[in-house]
């Protein structure tokens, strides 16, 4: 076992992908003897609050990132929006500079968080977006982030190095001297030999409004199904409601939220799941091994990109949000679905990386290894 270490966690609050995949890793940190403090804000910080209900958590400035409510507007509304992100991510560093020196941290996983950065402590940046795909403005927006990761010790990338991969041109570069290690893909699901209890799970989740938006536009359409949905809605709230609606050829069983081992028996018990083409799904669904349909947030380059990949590839089918009716789920059994790629993570040689003293470190006395 290493020097136990204080860890620092910080995903975005970005949807839920980015706190969920940091699951397995705060996990393994917990197996190998370090402690980890949770930093996010929002629904990211509520549900890793309620996973790891024991370790100590704070709360980091809001990038207050919202969607547009139309899609086309997508991009304009993030660079509208830029000022803002800019002046959180400048509280972000003092507010994690104050957290390394008040609880005596020893190293910092930042999950996209931009300014979840301090340079007297080793630094890893999570992200499986090297290029950031925003359409004819591409070209600066993946130099921009390179930019920022290039202030990290490491950069995780959550998917295999070669080819076939999970992400294709976004989680990698032709030519880069960025410190970049591969993990294979992130899940904190296990596949489970389960009867089939629901034949279709709408799994839904993602920043406001767009979450609402297909929310109600599905329950809508789905009136018609024959068979029993599970409807997860991916509100993050202090209780877990439930509730069942009897359709005239089946039921919707819907709940706001459900966590990680509820979730996982969940998704192990159904046929199919409906869900957007956010990449930490795609790693999760990939590890189930199931069968999908696609619907990508409106403008959102990188989830519209994923699923016309993933359909091209043969493996799951996709629509627009507006275009999407009961039917097109039949095309379903068309696609071959998404399987997994076997990889091993070896952790203790990841988090040696907190073992190491950097030049312009400080002792912290307060640190697990004293």
């Amino acid at each position: 076992m290493q020097n136990p270490k204080r860890i620092l966690v910080a995903p975005l609050n970005w949807g839920l992908g980015h706190a969920t995949r940091c699951i397995p890793i705060i996990q393994a940190l917990l197996e190998h003897g370090h402690q980890p403090f949770i930093a996010s804000d929002g629904v990211a910080l509520s549900l890793l609050q309620k996973e790891f209900p024991e370790l100590p958590s704070f709360e980091l400035p809001s990038y207050k990132i919202t969607y547009a409510e139309k899609g086309k507007n997508f991009k304009i509304k993030m660079i509208w929006d830029s000022p803002k992100v800019l002046k959180a991510m400048a509280k972000e560093k003092k507010a994690v500079k104050r957290l390394v020196k008040e609880q005596g941290i020893d190293g910092i996983i930042s999950d996209n968080r931009l300014g979840a950065h301090y340079k007297k402590v080793p630094c890893v940046f999570i992200t499986h977006q090297l290029n950031v795909l925003s359409g004819n403005t591409t070209w600066m927006s993946s130099k921009a982030h390179q930019k920022i990761i290039k202030k990290f010790d490491t950069c995780w990338v959550p998917d295999v190095a070669g080819k076939p991969n999970l992400t294709g041109k976004l989680g990698h570069l032709k030519k880069s001297k960025l410190p970049i290690l591969y993990l294979g893909p992130l899940s904190r699901f296990e596949k489970m030999d389960l009867p089939k209890k629901y034949d279709l799970m709408v799994l839904l989740s993602g920043p406001e409004p767009q979450r609402t938006f297909l929310e109600e536009k599905l329950f809508t359409e789905l009136q018609g199904f024959e068979g029993h949905i599970l409807f997860v809605k991916g509100k993050i709230e202090a209780q877990q409601t439930t509730e069942t609606i009897t359709l005239p050829k089946g039921s919707i069983t819907l709940y706001n939220f459900m966590q990680s081992e509820a979730l996982q028996q969940a998704l192990n018990q159904s046929e199919k799941v409906l869900c957007r083409s956010g990449y930490t799904t795609v790693m999760d669904l990939a590890k189930l091994e199931k069968k999908a349909f696609f619907i990508p947030t409106p403008g959102q380059y990188e989830q519209e990109y994923l699923a016309k990949r993933m359909e091209k590839q043969g493996l799951v089918p996709y629509c627009k949000q507006e275009d999407f009716t009961l039917d097109q789920l039949d095309r379903i059994k068309d696609f071959d679905g998404l399987t997994q790629f076997v990889s091993d993570i070896d952790y203790f040689d990841l988090f040696a990386l907190f073992s190491k003293v950097k030049e312009n470190s400080e002792p912290t006395s307060t640190s697990l290894s004293t």
